[in-house]
């Protein structure tokens, strides 16, 4: 019986330990991913409404190739369902 408890507090332990390194690691990502759209600010005056100059320049574009893929995709899919969460409609761009 002893045996039993003192493997079920070590599966404990060791559940604690991956979830800690689990959110730790999703932590980081996060901050890493927020810095890289951050660096995205660079490109703001060739994506705004009205700009005169709309192609990119060289440091834009390095920034641009700078973020990681799931990052960037993970950002437009939460903007994409921002409207409905805030009981607004559908978002629609005409092109």
């Amino acid at each position: 019986m002893a045996a039993i408890q003192s493997l079920s507090s070590s599966v404990a332990v060791l559940l604690l330990l991956i979830t800690a390194l689990a959110v730790q690691t999703q932590l980081a990502h996060s901050q890493q991913c927020t810095s890289q759209l951050s660096n995205l600010n660079v490109c703001a005056p060739f994506v705004l409404p009205g700009a005169a100059n709309t192609t990119p320049s060289a440091e834009c574009c390095n920034a641009l190739e700078a973020v990681q893929h799931d990052c960037l995709c993970s950002t437009l899919q939460i903007s994409s369902r921002l409207p409905s969460q805030c009981s607004l409609p559908p978002l629609t761009c005409a092109h």
